[in-house]
């Protein structure tokens, strides 16, 4: 892990667009699926996921959601159910409520907000299983009033048989009844447009390989999606107050999530960076993830040595990290400096896999650089909302001549008339019975 001073580090994204043979493979997925249905799903699936199912097939029953506790640890089942309520309790603030206000000319203004109808959530099933994204995706737009969410996974999890039982007991926990066995490209065409097993959707919201996420980008509009999420990210803002174990144990923790993850220490102490650096080497030997995480650190991670917390923060802000940690002496003295994070770890006992399972804050996080201008994935992205005008009589003969004005000025005469008639015909009708 390289140690450079803030001045000659440079972090550069690209955003995966994939290849020409890439995004031609998935138009044509999305085509089949469109036209032929379940027909093509199934053919995909056999061809791709080497995996021969009939429609009947698809639907996972709720008789294997329930059976794959017997395949998981008790404790695994006690801490989900732990996780599940802390997420739970977490998203419930967020929630809105619709208002009206009245207005003294008798004008009423306001906004109805409604939860989307139905939500796809995808659960990847290539490198690893992620039964924690299952909660993170599902409970929001459960708090949110959705009332009919379905959930895809590949038929088979990381090449094994069969879905993954800790998947399928994060989905029974989460109270998903609708799932069904089929992943790709081919999985996010059929939850946008329907097949004739898989009902449509009104969004599409869950991480996976470059194939779901150029599908997604093919059927945005048709459906609405959450992001393109890109490689996992971490800095770690420190002084010399830090403890360099626990900075190299959570640098690593996000660069054994795939070669692309980027880990990033900033700190105003040579110390501290040469102790890191040494420590990384150390802790990556007994790593089970090993060429992973030390193919991240080498082509993507950086400890950027500064000369003060203030050029730190601003390395910092440049960055937009996914996960920033602060570990300094007094971390909450430096939170409201902040500008660009997509989640905010405070002191040396906040490690970030605490927010990744457990705390409650969604874990889905804007990635790229993208914190700053997008937010973590909450309740709201699980609603619609709806303006609501009334005006009155009065209200319209008080404002009428000012919207004339402004339609008059974009040349838009059919707008200005649609005001002027009222106008005309109701203070005529005054005058008349005047």
């Amino acid at each position: 892990m390289k140690i450079v001073p803030a001045r000659e580090f440079d972090l550069k994204r690209e955003v995966e667009y994939g290849t020409p043979e890439q995004n031609e493979a998935v138009r044509l997925i999305v085509s089949d699926i469109r036209r032929e249905g379940d027909a093509a799903l199934l053919r995909y699936t056999e061809q791709l996921d080497r995996t021969k199912l009939t429609a009947a097939d698809l639907r996972v029953p709720q008789e294997e959601l329930q059976a794959a506790y017997a395949a998981v640890e008790p404790s695994f089942v006690t801490a989900i159910r732990q996780a599940a309520a802390n997420i739970r309790a977490f998203h419930e603030k967020q929630k809105r409520n619709s208002w009206m206000d009245w207005q003294p000319d008798g004008s009423l203004l306001g906004q109805v907000i409604r939860p989307l109808k139905r939500v796809g959530v995808y659960v990847p099933g290539g490198k690893a299983a992620y039964p924690s994204s299952v909660l993170m995706n599902v409970i929001p737009a459960q708090v949110a009033g959705v009332p009919e969410i379905v959930l895809v996974t590949p038929p088979s999890t990381n090449g094994g048989e069969g879905i993954n039982p800790y998947i399928l007991v994060a989905a029974a926990e989460a109270g998903v009844s609708e799932m069904y066995r089929v992943g790709g490209a081919q999985a996010i065409a059929a939850l946008a447009y329907g097949t004739e097993s898989i009902a449509p959707v009104d969004k599409i919201c869950g991480p996976g390989n470059i194939y779901v996420a150029l599908a997604k980008r093919e059927v945005y509009g048709a459906v609405d999606i959450d992001s393109i999420a890109g490689p996992s990210e971490i800095v770690v803002l420190a002084d010399d107050t830090a403890n360099p174990v626990y900075v190299a144990a959570d640098l690593l923790s996000q660069a054994e999530h795939d070669e692309m993850a980027s880990a990033i220490l900033v700190t105003t102490s040579a110390v501290l960076a040469e102790a890191v650096q040494a420590e990384v080497r150390q802790q990556l030997e007994v790593l089970p993830r090993r060429d992973i995480a030390a193919a991240s650190v080498e082509q993507h991670g950086a400890i950027i040595v500064v000369d003060s917390i203030d050029e730190g923060i601003d390395v910092v802000n440049r960055l937009a990290p996914e996960h920033l940690e602060i570990m300094v002496q007094e971390p909450m003295a430096y939170a409201g400096r902040i500008e660009n994070a997509g989640a905010i770890f405070l002191g040396p006992y906040s490690s970030e896999p605490i927010g990744d399972y457990f705390a409650g804050p969604n874990h889905i996080i804007p990635t790229n650089g993208t914190a700053r201008f997008s937010s973590p994935v909450d309740v709201d992205d699980f609603i619609k909302k709806s303006s609501l005008i009334y005006y009155s009589k009065e209200a319209l003969f008080q404002n009428g001549a000012a919207i004339i004005e402004l339609a008059r000025n974009e040349g838009f005469e059919g707008h200005a008339r649609a005001i002027a008639v009222r106008l005309e015909q109701e203070g005529k009708a005054e005058s008349d019975n005047g």
